[in-house]
């Protein structure tokens, strides 16, 4: 596969994922490492394995079930993406993001993001959701930016806006939400990076440094494409690890997954909320 996508590739995915299922969703729903329970609420669900979509990368990394299921959600047309891929399994940035292309050249409106990140805020512990109120585009400024290459003018223009990536009125029903159901909801900044190495004590402190409350291995390219397209943007990181800026800990991918189960009950009330307000 060309390293980046055309429209016709993106074309085509769309035709085989309208083919699967009736629904017309409206909103999207990405859920990260050890969140996939979600997609078990949707109603009159259609699954689609990511293996049965032309062009559409398959997710190789444990936690992350590989399906689309579309269907209804607290009233609203959903699609939901049940595990992702990321660019350190070896997918060029544009493959990474094909999936949110067709989110947007399906005329969804809004995107929903959400993954496990490791806390780099010393008061953050693991377990807590993070409202994502900006990122850090560690990649992007690495030279690994979804928007690189030729501009599809049909998505959107050559040099998007990102000074509000993340939805003001969105943010505001998520607040209110986790207010009304009793959850203590952090917020702060989302750094993506490439991975899939987990981060040393150094990176975390540089990070600190930089304004970094949560670090992830993926999003930011996500959102990046869902801004260039059009759509209103909210976004949640599942706290699965505490801040280890003195290197006196060990991360690994079970505690993210196992993380997961606590976090999970928590991001799919506010979700759920914001949907029903919607």
């Amino acid at each position: 596969m060309n390293q980046f996508v055309t429209l016709e590739q993106i074309d085509r995915a769309v035709e085989a994922v309208r083919s699967r299922t009736s629904h017309r969703p409206r909103i999207g729903i990405v859920l990260g490492s050890g969140l996939n329970s979600l997609a078990d609420s949707v109603q009159k669900a259609d699954a689609i394995p990511f293996g049965d979509l032309p062009d559409w990368p398959r997710s190789t990394v444990h936690g992350h079930a590989g399906k689309l299921v579309v269907g209804e959600l607290e009233g609203q047309s959903v699609m939901v993406m049940q595990g992702r891929v990321h660019f350190y399994e070896g997918y060029s940035i544009s493959q990474v993001t094909l999936p949110t292309r067709v989110m947007a050249r399906m005329g969804l409106e809004i995107l929903i993001v959400t993954n496990a990140a490791g806390s780099v805020n010393p008061d953050f512990a693991p377990g807590d959701v993070m409202l994502i109120t900006d990122h850090l585009n560690l990649m992007g400024m690495t030279g690994a930016n979804p928007l690189m290459g030729p501009n599809i003018e049909e998505l959107g223009p050559r040099f998007p806006d990102m000074s509000q990536a993340y939805d003001l009125q969105l943010m505001a029903q998520a607040r209110k939400t986790a207010a009304e159901s009793g959850i203590t909801m952090r917020e702060g900044v989302y750094c993506g990076l490439s991975g899939p190495s987990f981060e040393g004590p150094a990176d975390l402190r540089f990070l600190r440094l930089a304004g970094t409350d949560a670090v992830g291995m993926s999003t930011v390219p996500e959102v990046i494409v869902a801004r260039h397209g059009g759509m209103r943007v909210l976004g949640f990181s599942g706290i699965s690890n505490k801040a280890n800026l003195d290197g006196s800990t060990v991360t690994t991918h079970e505690e993210v997954i196992e993380a997961g189960k606590v976090i999970t009950p928590k991001i799919e009330k506010i979700i759920r909320g914001v949907l029903r307000a919607l």
